[in-house]
């Protein structure tokens, strides 16, 4: 899900005289920057406090993740680091509505910040859930495939929004922002993640996960709540859902 609104496309080259100015409008900042001269630090120096905001939207998920690996690792019936795992996605909500509200109070938007945006939200709403039900136990061949699937349902629900708000697809605005989500918006994965809680907090997990396995000792093994993933990941690509964007 992507807060911030991209600019318009600039044209002509920057001269290897030209040096940043804070005052320049952003994107000229950052064409100025991704030159073929740009100077020392150009990328650090090319992003805005907005840009910042969401690169801590990605740390959540990194982390998240990293939680669900040393769950994978170590003691099954100590369940800190699934805990963690899941503290750290809500936080990063925090952050993906911080950035956007930031970028439009400051008005400096960029297309590098929309991609930021959705890079980071697949990887805390998308990845990280995934790899917190493969920790809790969802672990055969079919759901790795069916997890993958959510994952790249979100990777293109994510991608359509930005090309689709870039191009005016989906009208906006006097701010600039989408009237509209097109689907269910990756953060809704946070509902999955409740739910994971709920079953962790219950003891749910492993052998016990909520409808067992369907079809145990075949290729075609699979565990049933993992359907929840797939349904989602049908809901954030549907063309025909509308959500008002708030």
């Amino acid at each position: 899900m992507s807060k911030r609104t991209s600019s318009a496309a600039l044209n002509g080259a920057a001269s290897k005289d030209d040096q940043p100015n804070e005052a320049m409008a952003p994107c000229e900042k950052q064409k100025l920057l991704f030159s073929p001269n740009p100077g020392r630090f150009s990328l650090v120096r090319a992003l805005h406090l907005a840009d910042l905001i969401t690169e801590l939207n990605g740390l959540c998920g990194i982390l998240s993740v990293f939680s669900s690996m040393r769950y994978c690792l170590g003691d099954p019936s100590d369940h800190t680091n699934l805990w963690t795992g899941l503290a750290f996605l809500p936080f990063g909500l925090f952050f993906d509505f911080l950035d956007g509200k930031v970028a439009r109070w400051r008005r400096k938007s960029s297309m590098m910040g929309q991609e930021l945006d959705s890079l980071a939200d697949l990887i805390t709403f998308g990845i990280a859930p995934a790899s917190l039900a493969f920790a809790i136990g969802m672990r055969t061949p079919l759901d790795h495939l069916l997890l993958a699937f959510f994952v790249l349902c979100g990777l293109t629900r994510l991608a359509r929004f930005n090309v689709t708000a870039a191009n005016g697809v989906i009208p906006k605005d006097a701010t600039g922002k989408a009237a509209y989500f097109e689907g269910t918006p990756i953060p809704t994965t946070l509902g999955l993640d409740a739910l994971m809680g709920w079953w962790i907090s219950n003891g749910q997990i492993h052998d016990q996960l909520p409808g067992g396995v369907w079809l145990e000792g075949t290729a075609l093994a699979v565990h049933p709540v993992v359907l929840f993933f797939v349904v989602h990941g049908c809901l954030m690509t549907s063309k025909t859902l509308k959500i008002p964007k708030p």
